[in-house]
């Protein structure tokens, strides 16, 4: 996403949370309590504020904290546990598009153009990544968004069950229905989108696993229902209530409030147990490949040469294929009937309905959608029919019709009668 475009996401975001914070305060609590302060109005607005206050302070950090970068000239100690190698050569994860090293949990953004620690989405709603030095204040913001919406939506249900008490003195204006209709149009579509959003990472929260691990987590389980791996444990699950002091603190009381996050990012504890993957994820054995390393002798001779031992394989595969297109199979042609080189030719082995002895069977041209035939005439058709029949073609002569004479079309205009009549005369 360009960055113009993610602000212009950013400035939807706010206003819709400004539209569904202040228009039900104004047009729809305000005129409910006669636009008069009171005891009654502060208790009922003073929670709902703070709530949107703390929502929009966990998305102001969620937005501009950057989630976590790879240092320059970092490196993996590979004399400690924990750290996560490729899958190809065992050797520690390098990313080719930064060119450095890749911490364990970490990512490639492609939208960020850059790795992430502890990458957990790009959320275009942020227009951010989700990593981890921001994973905590995005776990806030849903939460608050979720307590926000509730309390708006009990707001305005009870304001609209007065109004249908039919008291004279609490009759709702026409601008308050219309503001009423469009705080639930606004409201309720993010309470229940961004409320299954959210219990789905309180969830990820509460095993310490981020979304692009819990994808992985989905594959491990479905190669262990198909028999390829044995139960293998997360390596990062600590037990839920430290799995929640790794991104929101470790002090209960300030997990609602925002604070930075423990550690660099760069290395993570792993859980105690025999039955722990360190390698993460684990590798489908279906597709285990061997180490890759190159050949003792070089691509080319010092002198300029080709290696002898060199073989690509597309190349041979090439010959081979150009060779079997070059094989002449009888009575298939390598040219189309059309063609000018096209030559008609007798497979003998060929089975037909009709007899090889007595004539040539049609030519036939395999091509990429099957068996081309040359068309057959009507005149070798008849004949062939005639053979069959075991009659001479030659004695059978083509009937062309000739013209009527003068006298033929004379007696065409005498009746029918008249004929009957003549023909015993003539007899």
């Amino acid at each position: 996403m360009s960055s113009v475009l993610g602000w212009l996401v950013v400035a939807f975001v706010l206003s819709l949370i400004s539209f569904i914070a202040y228009s039900s305060q104004i047009f729809i609590i305000w005129p409910w309590y006669h636009s008069t302060l009171s005891v009654d109005l502060i208790m009922l607005l003073l929670p709902f504020n703070i709530l949107v206050g703390m929502l929009l302070w966990n998305y102001y950090l969620s937005v501009t904290i950057d989630p976590g970068r790879v240092p320059v000239n970092w490196k993996p100690d590979t004399h400690i546990d924990g750290y996560e190698v490729k899958k190809l050569t065992g050797k520690p994860r390098y990313c080719r598009m930064c060119e450095r090293y890749k911490p364990p949990r970490a990512h490639h953004c492609r939208t960020c153009n850059r790795c992430v620690l502890r990458m957990d989405h790009h959320c275009p709603w942020i227009n951010n990544c989700v990593g981890y030095h921001n994973h905590g204040h995005f776990i806030r913001f849903l939460f608050y968004v979720d307590l926000a919406c509730s309390y708006h939506a009990a707001m305005i249900s009870k304001r609209l069950y007065d109004s249908l008490q039919l008291h004279y003195a609490d009759e709702t204006s026409n601008l308050e229905l219309i503001f009423i209709v469009l705080n639930y149009v606004a409201c309720i579509p993010v309470l229940l989108l961004v409320g299954g959003f959210s219990l789905y990472h309180f969830y990820l929260l509460s095993g310490n696993c981020t979304t692009i691990e819990g994808w992985e987590k989905d594959k491990v389980a479905t190669m262990i229902r198909k028999g390829k791996l044995q139960e293998v444990k997360f390596p990062y699950n600590l037990g839920v209530r430290r799995n929640i002091d790794t991104i929101l603190g470790p002090n209960p009381l300030l997990w609602c409030w925002p604070t930075r996050v423990r550690g660099s990012g760069l290395k993570y504890e792993v859980s105690d147990g025999d039955d722990v993957e360190q390698s993460w994820p684990p590798q489908d054995p279906d597709k285990q490949q061997h180490e890759f390393s190159l050949p003792d002798t070089p691509w080319t001779y010092e002198n300029g040469s080709i290696n002898p031992n060199l073989q690509p394989s597309n190349s041979s595969e090439r010959q081979h294929t150009m060779k079997r297109r070059r094989t002449k199979h009888p009575g298939v042609s390598s040219v189309p009937p059309y063609h000018p080189d096209y030559q008609a030719t007798v497979d003998e082995d060929a089975d037909s309905l009709v007899s090889s002895d007595d004539y040539s069977q049609p030519l036939l041209r395999r091509g990429s959608e099957g068996y081309e035939v040359h068309s057959i005439g009507r005149e070798e058709l008849l004949e062939r029919y005639l053979r069959e029949l075991g009659e001479d073609p030659g004695r059978y002569v083509r009937y062309i019709p000739q013209p009527d004479t003068d006298s033929e079309s004379e007696t065409d205009n005498i009746p029918l009668g008249q004929h009957a009549q003549a023909a015993p005369t003539m007899s």
